[in-house]
């Protein structure tokens, strides 16, 4: 498919999409937000795909947040229907993606940038990665999950003052507050994600969709994790990849997982 804001690379397997707004720093508009969930959606059908990496072009940003100008002269209606439609149709929908999703952070990830690396299921930063949520200086909050999703990864205390500075933190923050799991150099970025997303590839993708259902299940209202996990604890009994896992293993050789 061809998309406006947005490109497309698929490589042993892996799908990588880059934000291509580099004029405006890879801003979030409407549009871009669109064409990532049809980018999405494609990619959750497409057996050809096991692991999404999402990043953003230049050397500049990954995302340096929404697109402003779309907004400003919202009615409160308006804004509340923006958070709501952006979260379902991109956010959320990353997180609960089925696939691994990695986020390679290279740059300025401020705002919807940083919302949607914390959607991926994990974050890559490189060494010049810049990353906040300042929407409180605009006189806004964030609204795509990052009052949420934040504090879930660096804690309360260090959420509500990121937030409430409106301030940006370094890539070595990011690490210490655990909001990133590496940083490397930023010529090494995709590099090293695609070396993570190999070493993911070896293992059961049905089980590893099972896993990312379960872990999010913990971050859920009304949702018992414990319970999640069991269900699919018992199910994954019953896949093709839980034969092979298992005989390969008693066989002492390696799994060529079925993917069913």
């Amino acid at each position: 498919m061809s998309y406006n804001n947005i490109l497309e690379d698929i490589n042993n397997e892996i799908l990588t999409i880059t934000i291509n707004r580099p004029k405006k720093l890879n801003a979030l508009n409407r549009e871009t937000i669109q064409e990532l969930h049809e980018a999405f959606k494609e990619a959750k059908s497409n057996e050809e795909v096991k692991v999404v990496i999402i990043t953003g072009s230049g050397e500049k940003a990954f995302v340096a947040g929404a697109d402003i100008s779309e907004f400003a002269d919202y009615s409160p209606k308006e804004g509340k229907s923006l958070a709501a439609d952006g979260q379902k149709k991109l956010f959320d929908y990353v997180a609960n993606f089925p696939k691994p999703v990695i986020a390679a952070v290279n740059g300025f990830a401020l705002g919807g940038g940083l919302e949607l690396a914390m959607a991926a299921h994990f974050r890559i930063a490189s060494e010049n990665a810049k990353m906040g949520l300042p929407e409180v200086s605009l006189g806004v909050i964030p609204g795509y999950g990052g009052t949420q999703r934040l504090p879930q990864l660096v804690g309360k205390g260090r959420a509500m003052e990121m937030i409430m500075t409106a301030g940006m933190i370094d890539a070595n923050q990011a690490l210490q507050y655990n909001l990133v799991n590496h940083v490397v150099e930023q010529e090494e970025l995709l590099e090293f994600a695609e070396n993570i997303a190999g070493k993911i590839m070896k293992n059961s993708m049905v089980a590893i969709g099972a896993a990312i259902k379960a872990i999010n299940a913990n971050y859920e209202d009304g949702k018992n994790g414990f319970e999640t996990e069991i269900n699919e604890f018992g199910r994954s009994f019953g896949t093709d990849d839980f034969k092979e896992g298992t005989a390969a293993f008693l066989n002492k050789r390696k799994a060529e997982f079925p993917g069913k």
